[in-house]
């Protein structure tokens, strides 16, 4: 399938070129044309599966198709819950629109008051916004909600997370006059989103990306080594950095404290990592990213909550120095790598206590990722086995079939025959007196 299959505006498509962009993803093929239709949407879409352009592309169809007759308000809505994503969905969303003349804007924090006041006497057509900032202008009455007539939530999962739930939950019921809705998610694990988009969705249609094609599939390349220890993990990880392959390099720590202890030890090794912290000014933390995103080759070292919202498509490599406590953790790093059309690896450095964490990557993926040596760094610790979790689904059908099994009727059994007596006293006493002593019944 091609985008122009999707009746896209021609102004679209041509921006789609530029951006070199010919075929749609799987979700952008399943999302597109049913918010082109109006309908509620609920879409399952991991962090480089192309979901910005899926519900970018469509709102932006709607403003073309409708346009208005004079400036005002935002008519397109944009939840995220980061500043950074913010920009970065606004930057696609401008790139989208560079042959039309559709106006769109970011309402984040970390910027003055004054630096919004001219932005918002301007028109509006598609507004992307964090949650906290957004409730503020709201409550100020500086920003009319009646004029929204699409609203998206994007990255829900770490909307509700970041505890911005019941703010999402305000900014819906203040649009409540939009024709509808849409809400992304890396994951619908657990009732958590479910039950949140039970209360913002109408009649929703869900969607999911899970099916990913040949050609999408074979751009990410994913392989464990496992290490025994952690000098092996460093020496492991000094391997592929200074690898000539690796040009951008995410490397993953479980906590601050391991992340700052990594970069003091690279540093020592003659490695030059840039440091993304979850406690950094928003200044430094914007340095580091444009630090990091303009230089041919670099490394960046970042926690979970540090890395929120990064979005550079260049990224060759993603490390996994410290595994993930969640699988869905796992799918929002290599999300990173292998996007807009690229190449990239995932690699996951193993300790022996890992492998419960692995074991549930592969059967929340459904995959098998594939176990690697570096001939001179060979573990000596082997892969520990894991024995599979039964799911409280197949313990309820075993435990349906096995009661299936007891309630068939075998045949009748005397009690006599159960209790193995024989024949009774009567029949063996006549038996006795015709001179048959057999306790068998003789056949007449």
């Amino acid at each position: 399938m091609h985008f122009a299959e999707l009746e896209l505006d021609k102004r679209l498509l041509s921006s789609l070129d530029e951006m070199e962009y010919t075929r749609p993803t799987t979700i952008q093929q399943q999302v597109v044309p049913a918010m082109m239709e109006g309908l509620d949407v609920l879409a399952c879409a991991p962090t480089g599966t192309g979901k910005t352009a899926a519900y970018l592309l469509p709102a932006l169809q709607h403003l073309l198709d409708f346009p208005r007759a004079k400036s005002g308000p935002p008519r397109v809505l944009i939840i995220v819950p980061t500043r950074e994503l913010a920009t970065q969905v606004l930057e696609s969303a401008r790139t989208l629109c560079k042959n039309n003349h559709l106006d769109c804007h970011a309402l984040t924090g970390g910027v003055a008051h004054t630096e919004y006041s001219q932005m918002l006497r301007q028109n509006i057509d598609l507004l992307v916004a964090t949650p906290g900032r957004l409730i503020e202008y709201l409550n100020q009455e500086l920003i009319n909600p009646r004029e929204v007539e699409l609203l998206v939530i994007d990255e829900a999962d770490r909307t509700l997370e970041m505890g911005f739930g019941q703010d999402v939950e305000i900014i819906a019921a203040e649009t409540r006059w939009r024709k509808h809705t849409a809400l992304f998610s890396a994951t619908l694990e657990g009732n958590l989103v479910e039950d949140f988009s039970t209360r913002l969705l109408n009649d929703p249609v869900s969607l999911r990306a899970d099916y990913v094609p040949r050609r999408e599939k074979n751009r990410l390349h994913q392989w464990v080594h496992l290490a025994d220890d952690l000098n092996h993990k460093r020496q492991l990880l000094l391997h592929y950095l200074k690898d000539e392959s690796v040009t951008k390099a995410i490397v993953f720590a479980k906590t601050r404290e391991r992340l700052v202890e990594l970069g003091d030890w690279l540093r020592s090794q003659g490695l030059l990592p840039i440091e993304l912290r979850g406690s950094m000014d928003q200044d430094k933390r914007d340095n580091a990213l444009q630090k990091f995103a303009t230089q041919e080759k670099a490394i960046l070292l970042a926690s979970d909550v540090a890395a929120r919202g990064i979005d550079i498509s260049d990224i060759s490599h993603v490390i996994n120095y410290d595994m993930p406590r969640t699988a869905d953790v796992y799918v929002h790093r290599i999300g990173r790598t292998a996007r807009a059309g690229r190449k990239g690896t995932a690699i996951s450095l193993v300790e022996a206590h890992d492998m419960p964490q692995l074991d549930r990557v592969e059967r929340y993926t459904d995959e098998t990722i594939d176990r690697r040596f570096v001939k001179t760094l060979r573990p000596k610790h082997k892969a520990a086995r894991i024995t599979p979790k039964v799911s409280k689904k197949d313990k309820l059908k075993k435990k349906k079939a096995a009661e299936k099994d007891e309630d068939v009727k075998l045949p009748k059994q005397r009690l006599r025959d159960k209790k193995n007596k024989g024949a009774p006293r009567w029949l063996k006493a006549k038996r006795a007196e015709s001179g048959n002593n057999n306790d068998t019944p003789t056949e007449k």
